[in-house]
């Protein structure tokens, strides 16, 4: 792999990196220009699991606040700490490091008990609550994140802002994946070239190629307006749940619950198997793929599954604030696996800064 990531990055097809840093906007119109992520204070994470501590077992569930500290780094520590290796400690997802996040993790009991953990710290974390529970927790079990974030120096139509605010809390946004999906530089995006040599941890290279494919489905239906529609014989997901179904017809009940953001439209996680839908969608996916060899390519070789995901989410409890004239305090929250800055990049010009975000 080359020693200048910006000369490599340079080699992608401009179509790709568009995909993965500026895809389109639902509405393209840019209302306002903000400073995010000022200081870490102002972007704000605490993960939701959807359950409670089962309160017995041969784990501990601790709650952790972090800043300043990635998520491997503190699973790192709490190993340490724990006299376990670093594979016996689990975690739902990954928490940005530039920011003040909540997440939780499980570590081996031992003899400890969960009063011995309350208060224990490291640099950059610290432990708010422990609990005895039955199992290690795995990737992905998450109902979700809420967000509180502080947008500095906005400057834009404040009428023009709020209405566009409550037009994201009563449509939705694109359920795009952000940046860090495709690895610091588009690296994990560069492993997809031809003559690139093999990646260690080939996960984040497929990861980023069906994310690339997503991006790309969702970027065409923004495009002919039908992001945020169902068609017959696609599949339909139900909302905070990895289930679907497929639509056998379009009718006044289902475009109500459409509308409630009881079910959405879904996108391709290329992979082996079928894709799930016929018709209408199934020519636009396919399409689309023909754009894609080389990243279908790589997926195929990975042996991986065709799974479906949702081409919007919903954004819950979406409340906002001044507090001065230029700061503008947002809280809301997403179901697992959604990026913040679907939200953000809804309202704001970057300025050319890629808005980045890692909380899964």
């Amino acid at each position: 792999m080359s020693g200048d990531p910006q000369g490599a990055v340079a080699a992608l097809d401009p179509g790709w990196e568009r995909l993965a840093l500026a895809p389109p906007r639902a509405v393209e119109s840019v209302i306002a220009r903000a400073r995010l992520r000022s200081t870490p204070e102002d972007f704000q994470v605490d993960e939701q699991l959807g359950f409670e501590p089962s309160g017995a077992g041969e784990h501990l569930l601790l709650r952790v606040r972090k800043c300043g500290a990635n998520t491997g780094w503190v699973a790192r520590e709490l190993a340490t700490r724990a006299g376990a290796r670093q594979f016996e400690v689990g975690y739902a997802g990954l928490k940005d490091r530039n920011a003040v996040t909540t997440q939780w993790f499980t570590v081996p009991r031992r003899k400890r008990a969960p009063e011995d953990w309350q208060g224990v710290h490291g640099e950059g974390w610290q432990v708010l609550e422990a609990h005895a529970h039955a199992r290690k927790l795995p990737r992905g079990a998450l109902a979700g994140n809420r967000f509180r974030i502080v947008l500095r120096d906005v400057i834009g139509d404040r009428a023009v802002l709020e209405s566009r605010l409550a037009t994201l809390a009563r449509e939705g946004v694109p359920n795009y994946f952000g940046p860090q999906r495709f690895g610091r530089g588009l690296s994990n995006l560069r492993a997809l070239l031809p003559g690139a040599p093999p990646q260690r941890e080939i996960g984040f290279a497929v990861s980023a190629a069906r994310s690339l494919i997503f991006n790309a489905v969702l970027a065409e239906r923004i495009a002919q307006g039908s992001w945020n529609r169902l068609f017959v014989a696609e599949r339909a997901n139900l909302d905070g749940r990895n289930s679907s179904f497929v639509v056998e017809t379009v009718d006044a009940t289902l475009e109500a619950r459409l509308a409630e953001f009881d079910v959405h439209p879904t996108g391709p996680m290329w992979g082996e198997g079928e894709s799930g839908v016929e018709g209408v969608v199934n020519d636009l996916e396919q399409h689309v793929a023909t754009r894609f060899a080389d990243a279908i390519e790589f997926v195929t070789a990975a042996r991986v599954e065709f799974a479906r995901r949702p081409l919007r989410v919903a954004v819950r409890e979406f409340e906002w604030a001044w507090l001065d004239a230029d700061a503008l305090q947002l809280s809301f929250a997403l179901r697992a696996g959604s990026f913040a800055t679907a939200v953000i990049r809804e309202l704001l010009d970057s300025g050319g800064e890629v808005l980045e975000d890692e909380h899964a």
